[in-house]
């Protein structure tokens, strides 16, 4: 959230502050009178106050929460407190009350109109002002907000901003192209300079959230193109992708294995990197993993991620070699069982294929092994580094040999792409020690291969000083 300095440890995905509050006027039927509209107000701070906070601790009792350092605090910059941040500045702006009034009916959907009810777009931002300051922060169990803002420290000031912000709005403005018009019509010339005002002499974090809202309302499909840049803006102003992508009408490219969207981890390697200790090897958490599409065609990550397990059930390697392999990359060894495991992804992945992109066809595409040297001089040259190394000594150990072993099998005769991913994630589990100069070749076959950018940095962190 914008502004929020503290408690850490709560974790509001959603839309916030004015922008989320019209998003609940969308969704509802339309107020019949001032009170309801301010019900409807009471209703998205009651909704926020029953949001639990992240790892909460309620099972602790009192003697092992403050044994911990976990104890019962106040939410002092909740969502009552975006939401006025964001009211305030509106009101105490230059803007004339038109252009608040077009904002807030471009982004509430015009169900609620204040003037229809005598009552100007500030007098109708006051009672909702008002409202906030009457309720008393929640109190949460959780850890003591700290007396320093990690936040406050990373987040951009609002000048750096600002000009992206704007020339977003500017370029909506100028489009009246037949694609975005055919999808639905544009938000008015006004209420476009409206939203750039806003961006502009308020806030442009401020003024992004509310152009959203005006084009999910509008229905205007956005082209991949400036939804990326949509993405972009938000992370810069530390928001969840999904502040953007719900009800965002996108106009999604078709599925594409060989077209490199995520910024991190994808395929069997990403699967492997979800494992954790209360991981389960279930339907349920391979689901979770084929729905990661979040700034792709919805279907992608499954598709990615069949095609890995594809290759892996049609290749010679053997199924004690796969689980070597799963147990290297996940660090969750003597929990699967070959291709038996291989195939429940597949399952999974087929499934999520035929809700959320029924026309594609799944297809397996030649390996790319114009790098399979490379990639394999990186793996034999950390293998004697490893060597004696055991993935899991204490609970069903796989040497390191064998799962080295498996990767140069992915490697050679199978994808080079898929095998080096691999090799990253077991350069994890194994903690090998790194040099800046094998850091930097990772680098260069990350962006060959056409990784993302946060890729390869998984591993940084192995390098060793000196």
């Amino acid at each position: 959230m914008r502004g929020r300095q503290e408690p850490y440890y709560v974790d509001y995905d959603a839309d916030f502050g004015l922008s989320g509050l019209t998003e609940a006027f969308t969704l509802s039927p339309a107020p019949e009178n001032t009170g309801a509209a301010l019900g409807l107000v009471t209703a998205k701070l009651d909704a926020y106050d029953r949001e639990c906070p992240v790892g909460s601790v309620d099972h602790l009792s009192a003697d092992e929460r403050s044994i911990l350092g976990y104890d019962t605090s106040h939410d002092d910059w909740g969502y009552a407190e975006e939401l006025r941040e964001d009211v305030r500045g509106l009101v105490e702006s230059p803007l004339p009350d038109e252009a608040i009034q077009a904002v807030w009916r471009a982004a509430a959907g015009g169900g609620w109109d204040p003037a229809a009810h005598g009552m100007s777009a500030r007098d109708w931002l006051r009672r909702i002002d008002e409202t906030c300051a009457a309720r008393p922060p929640r109190k949460i169990p959780g850890r003591r907000p700290a007396p320093s803002s990690w936040w406050g420290a990373w987040r951009p000031a609002a000048d750096e901003l600002r000009d992206d912000v704007v020339a977003e709005i500017a370029e909506i403005a100028e489009t009246r192209s037949c694609r975005e018009r055919s999808a639905g019509s544009l938000p008015s010339p006004d209420t476009l300079s409206a939203l750039e005002e806003v961006a502009a002499r308020v806030h442009p974090d401020l003024g992004f959230r509310l152009l959203l809202r005006a084009l999910k309302v509008h229905s205007v499909r956005i082209e991949k193109a400036r939804y990326d840049r949509f993405q972009a803006l938000g992370e810069r102003f530390g928001h969840p992708a999904a502040l953007i992508d719900l009800g965002l009408d996108i106009a999604w490219p078709p599925i594409d294995t060989a077209r490199r969207d995520a910024t991190w981890d994808f395929g069997f390697s990403h699967l492997a990197g979800q494992a954790h200790q209360d991981w389960r090897e279930s339907r349920e958490e391979i689901r979770k993993a084929a729905e990661g599409d979040i700034g792709q065609t919805p279907g992608s990550a499954a598709a990615v991620l069949l095609e890995d397990t594809l290759r892996l059930l049609r290749s010679a390697l053997p199924d004690a070699a796969v689980t070597a392999l799963w147990a290297g990359a996940s660090d969750r060894p003597g929990s699967t069982d070959g291709r038996d495991w291989l195939r429940l992804i597949a399952d999974v992945c087929r499934e999520r294929l035929r809700e959320a992109a029924p026309a594609y066809t799944p297809v397996v595409a030649p390996a790319r092994t114009e790098l399979a040297g490379t990639v394999l001089r990186e793996v034999r040259e950390t293998a004697p580094a490893v060597m004696d190394k055991v993935v899991s000594p204490h609970w069903h150990p796989v040497p390191a040999t064998d799962v080295m072993d498996a990767l140069e099998h992915v490697v050679t005769r199978i994808d080079p792409d898929l095998g080096f991913r691999l090799f990253l994630r077991v350069l994890n589990t194994l903690s090998a020690p790194l040099t800046q100069e094998q850091y930097d070749r990772y680098q260069a076959i990350g962006e060959r291969f056409g990784y993302g950018e946060y890729h390869v940095s998984d591993v940084e962190h192995l390098i060793e000083a000196g």
